[in-house]
C-alpha cells in the first residue's frame, strides 16, 4: 500500500524511538510508540482509486461519512441556490483529498482559526481551513479543508491556475477533519445525512 509522503517524518520518528526504546528494555513505552507509528502508516495510506470520468458528476473530495446536506448559508462561496455537504472524517478514515471535479484551481484562500472538533457545525466558519474553487468553463465547485481538534496541518499541493483531474489528488487533513463541499444550483444532490462516501468514487451530485 502507497504511504503518503507527508506521513513519513512522523512514523519514521515514532517507529524509530519505540525502536531504541525496546532495545533498552523500555518494553511498556517502546510497545506504545511502535504502536504508534503503526497506526500512523495506516493513517497515512493513500489506496490508488478507480476514478468514476463522467463529467456531468461531482465526486466526493475525501473519504468520511456525510454528516450535514442543506441548502448552502447567507454567504456560501457560490450564491444562493447552492448546496452544501459536509463530510467528517476519523482518524480511521483515508485522508487524502482529492478534487470533485476536472477543471482548473480558480482561487485558494487559507484562513487562520480555531481547532474545534470537525463533528461540530461550528467548525464550518471558525476552524482553520482552506478553501479551494475548480472552475470548468462556467461552472464553478468549492470545497474547503477544515482543521478539526486535533488536526493542526492542512496540506494543499496545487496552485491556482493548475489543471486537475476529476479525482485527482490535492492533498490532505492531518489526523481527523472535516471537508466541506459547495454545489451550485445546477447540480442534483444524490447522498444524505449518514452516508459514508469515498473520495475520488462516491458521487455527490450530478449536472442536471
Amino acid at each position: 500500500m502507497t504511504i503518503a509522503r507527508e506521513g513519513w517524518p512522523h512514523i519514521l520518528i515514532l517507529l524509530a524511538l519505540g525502536g531504541v526504546l525496546l532495545f533498552f528494555r523500555l518494553y511498556w513505552v517502546g510497545g506504545i510508540l511502535v504502536f504508534l507509528g503503526l497506526f500512523t502508516t495506516f493513517f497515512f495510506r493513500d489506496p490508488d482509486r478507480k476514478v468514476l470520468q463522467d463529467p456531468r458528476l461531482a465526486v466526493s473530495p475525501a473519504d468520511g461519512k456525510v454528516v450535514q446536506v442543506m441548502p448552502a448559508p447567507a454567504g456560501s462561496p457560490l450564491g444562493p441556490g447552492s448546496s452544501q455537504i459536509s463530510i467528517f472524517l476519523s482518524v480511521f478514515d483515508v485522508h487524502i483529498n482529492r478534487a470533485p471535479i476536472a477543471g482548473k484551481v480558480a482561487k485558494v484562500d487559507y484562513h487562520k482559526g480555531e481547532f474545534l472538533p470537525a463533528f461540530d457545525h461550528k467548525a464550518s466558519t471558525r476552524n482553520e481551513q482552506n478553501t479551494v474553487t475548480i472552475a470548468d468553463g462556467d461552472t464553478r465547485v468549492v470545497f474547503k479543508q477544515i482543521a478539526g481538534l486535533i488536526a493542526r496541518r492542512i496540506v494543499f499541493t496545487k496552485r491556482v491556475d493548475d489543471a486537475v483531474a476529476r479525482g485527482e489528488r490535492v492533498g490532505m487533513i492531518k489526523f481527523g477533519s472535516r471537508v466541506d463541499v459547495f454545489l451550485p444550483p445546477e447540480f442534483r444532490v444524490t447522498v444524505k445525512e449518514g452516508d459514508r462516501v469515498q473520495g475520488g468514487i462516491s458521487v455527490l451530485g450530478e449536472r442536471q
